[in-house]
């Protein structure tokens, strides 16, 4: 699903309120969360953590025994309608 009206200050807030410490970060094309994920949290609260993320271009998971389970989303940025999209020396 696109992402698009959903913003990512939206998307930390509402995993903030199901009890997940998040971190929000701008990069040139897209604007990430990430949350850590208690090794304790149910399937009830997995479910609507998995609800909320689905609103975002792109999610996912990266669990590791030495730092533990972070969750990531993604939402692009809006492409400009016009200008230089495509960067110095882009061609068609």
């Amino acid at each position: 699903m696109p992402a698009s009206g959903v913003s990512a200050a939206d998307l930390a807030a509402r995993l903030s309120a199901l009890g997940l410490l998040t971190r929000v970060e701008e990069h040139p094309r897209h604007t990430s969360v990430e949350a850590e994920v208690p090794e304790s949290l149910s399937a009830d609260l997995w479910q609507e953590v998995l609800e909320v993320v689905a609103a975002a271009d792109r999610f996912g998971l990266v669990a590791t025994s030495l730092s533990g389970r972070t969750l990531w989303a993604v939402v692009r940025k809006a492409v400009p309608a016009t200008g230089d999209v495509g960067g110095p020396g882009y061609q068609r």
